[in-house]
């Protein structure tokens, strides 16, 4: 099995599990700046079992879901289904996926750790992917979350600092930009003190 189909296999497996790993309800930090967003098509990187898309959705939004997981997918369906709201999925390992230039609105990323050269090659698309004056919404764990342990990846090369995405996300205005520590409480899997990066950008 290649390292690809492994790695989808294992969130498979994951989401697999009774209930929602993550929760249901969305990331503290896009529902504090969803507010914010330009209406229209919001794309959903990494989405899993639909927390935030459905969030999203909920609020008027036209959502799009990718992720490598059929298992995550179809529970953020039923997800949707059970708000009674429409959210588009797509199934696709985002070291494939390619962003349109100029095709959405807003970009999210929660929690999307990706080796290095695949999240520079996609964050790069995403800048370009934004229409003017589209925003770009992420958060996700730093280095220092490996002293913490409380979720997320295990290896370093997966963690992101600002400065790195900073270089990465060039070509947006940073409205939010910082790393902090915060009490996350999204799920069994994301439980504690964590060390994470957040960014709220526009094009």
């Amino acid at each position: 099995m290649n390292e690809r189909r492994e790695g989808a296999t294992r969130w498979d497996q994951r989401y697999s599990e009774p209930g929602y790993a993550y929760g249901t309800e969305p990331n503290a930090f896009l529902a504090e700046v969803a507010a914010r967003l330009p209406r229209g098509r919001v794309l959903s990187l990494a989405e899993g079992e639909g927390r935030n898309g459905v969030f999203l959705a909920e609020q008027g939004f036209e959502v799009t879901g990718v992720d490598s997981s059929t298992v995550g997918l179809a529970k953020a369906r039923a997800l949707a289904a059970e708000r009674g709201v429409n959210l588009t999925t797509v199934q696709a390992d985002l070291a494939d996926y390619a962003i349109a230039p100029r095709s959405w609105e807003v970009i999210v990323s929660i929690f999307c750790h990706l080796p290095p050269l695949v999240r520079a090659r996609l964050y790069r698309e995403a800048v370009a992917g934004l229409t003017p004056g589209g925003a770009l919404v992420l958060e996700a764990y730093t280095p220092r979350q490996l002293e913490l342990g409380t979720g997320g990846p295990k290896e370093s090369a997966l963690l992101v600092s600002l400065a790195t995405l900073k270089e990465e996300l060039a070509g947006l205005r940073f409205e939010i930009a910082h790393e902090t520590e915060r009490e996350v409480r999204e799920g069994r899997l994301h439980t504690g003190r964590g060390a994470v990066v957040q960014v709220f950008a526009l094009r």
